[in-house]
């Protein structure tokens, strides 16, 4: 088949693009921006288009199905060539699902966790050397690509995102995956752009949870109120419900361990999220085959996703890590983890606000306290990233009045910021970045080791 992508820069479109190539099928793609790490893994591949824009004189009779990403738009002229040739166009959720329709679907979804969880499956899978393909939306050690469709494996992994799946199709894309077990870790209001309503946004919860049908599992954290109510109140009694809940556990001297019927088991990811998250990966492998000492055994090598949690410098007394976090539950609940798994360290703890949520005035007061655990708590946000996503302004004022932490530190300037954090980064402090954006270009890892050296 000949396939066309448009928006190939995408996080997930570009390994898309890349895992249907090493299956043999022809891949042409266009953006009108395109940036590492994508651009340097098209190049790789030999999938970077040799110019930016939209070419509609692409799509011909030839091209067997576009798949449409997000980021283009509706009068997008390759989509509209392709609709006057009659061409199927798929949204990626809508292609995977084709792809996978004849194999056990095991689908991730929460408001946070969902990467972490799908990650930690994969890795125990991989470690007893099963046939599986997957979605993940980080990059994973052991794996080369983010995304893998074969013919050949039974059971696909698939971590489902809420957000909207195309501009033609404005409905959550874990819907279109028509899972067969599915796992919620929790719900918590995000995406207000597109749920501006937190009614509207559990309603597509509860829509994934009632689409389950006889024969299918249910599996969700008990201990997150939402999550419990969505799962309890699927109609078909027929389907399979499953609850977990955090692992017991232990921290020594800044490792932790888990409390098993055969002893301590050591981790090398640490914080009560993550037991949570180590939970439901349990409960999904068991329905997989995988049995408690299997999980026990592998779960030891796990070292994490890219970005979530990650340590990216070190000494014996000072760690620096970034993470995705951006959401209010997920800054919340991976300073607290920093803070306990380190208990005799100040934390520097940054939080970007990046996102249309986020940089929201109405959302601001969603991130009281998400910074309490924090010794030195800074927010960083740019008023021009306000202008470019065309939001209303917001104050240093509104930020401090949502956080209602009075030792609040706001920037707006990535320099000052970086300063700030070079002065107060003192040994035996750790230093946590969170953002899903790059606190306007800095590099974490040059800016990880300048700390380190400081």
């Amino acid at each position: 088949m000949t396939i066309h992508f448009i928006a190939i820069g995408g996080s997930v479109m570009h390994n898309l693009a890349i895992a249907l190539k090493q299956e043999g099928y022809q891949i042409t793609g266009s953006d009108d921006e395109i940036y590492d790490p994508a651009r340097s893994q098209l190049q790789q591949y030999d999938l970077l288009p040799p110019e930016i824009g939209w070419f509609p004189e692409k799509i011909t009779a030839q091209t067997d199905a576009v798949i449409l990403g997000m980021h283009a738009r509706k009068d997008n002229p390759e989509l509209l060539k392709a609709k006057e040739l009659g061409i199927r166009v798929y949204s990626y959720p809508e292609y995977i699902y084709q792809h996978s329709r004849h194999k056990q679907r095991v689908v991730i979804t929460g408001s946070h966790g969902k990467t972490t969880v799908t990650a930690m499956v994969m890795h125990i899978l991989n470690y007893y050397n099963r046939k599986f393909d997957y979605l993940l939306g980080a990059y994973l050690d052991g794996f080369e690509t983010t995304v893998r469709l074969s013919q050949e494996a039974p059971t696909i992994i698939i971590e489902g995102d809420e957000y909207t799946t195309s501009p033609l199709d404005l409905t959550p894309k874990f819907l279109h995956y028509q899972h067969h077990i599915v796992l919620i870790t929790g719900i918590a209001w995000d995406h207000i752009n597109v749920y501006p309503d937190f009614d509207d946004y559990l309603k597509q919860f509860e829509n994934l949870a009632n689409s389950s049908i006889k024969g299918h599992s249910i599996i969700y954290c008990e201990e997150d109120n939402l999550a419990m109510t969505v799962s309890e109140m699927v109609a078909d009694e027929d389907v399979m419900r499953i609850k977990y809940g955090t692992h017991p556990h232990k921290i020594r001297n800044g490792t932790t361990y888990l409390k098993t019927n055969q002893g301590e088991v050591a981790l090398q990811v640490f914080g009560e999220h993550n037991m949570q998250n180590l939970s439901g990966a349990m409960a999904i492998c068991k329905k997989l085959g995988i049995t408690d000492d299997m999980f026990y055994k592998a779960i030891t090598s796990y070292k994490g996703a890219a970005k979530r949690m990650e340590c990216i410098a070190k000494t014996d007394n000072q760690l620096v890590f970034k993470d995705f976090a951006h959401a209010p539950s997920k800054v919340k609940a991976t300073v607290k983890s920093v803070k306990m798994q380190y208990p005799n360290r100040k934390l520097i703890a940054c939080t970007e606000l990046h996102t249309f949520s986020s940089l929201n005035k109405d959302f601001l007061p969603n991130y009281e306290e998400a910074l309490y655990n924090a010794d030195i708590p800074i927010v960083y946000f740019n008023p021009k990233t306000l202008e470019h996503k065309r939001l209303d302004p917001i104050t240093e004022a509104d930020i401090r009045e949502a956080f209602a932490q009075d030792n609040l530190r706001i920037f707006t300037n990535s320099d000052e910021l970086r300063q700030f954090i070079l002065t107060e980064a003192q040994p035996n402090r750790n230093v946590l970045l969170m953002s899903s954006g790059t606190f306007d270009g800095i590099d974490y890892q040059e800016f990880a080791d300048e700390i380190i050296r400081h």
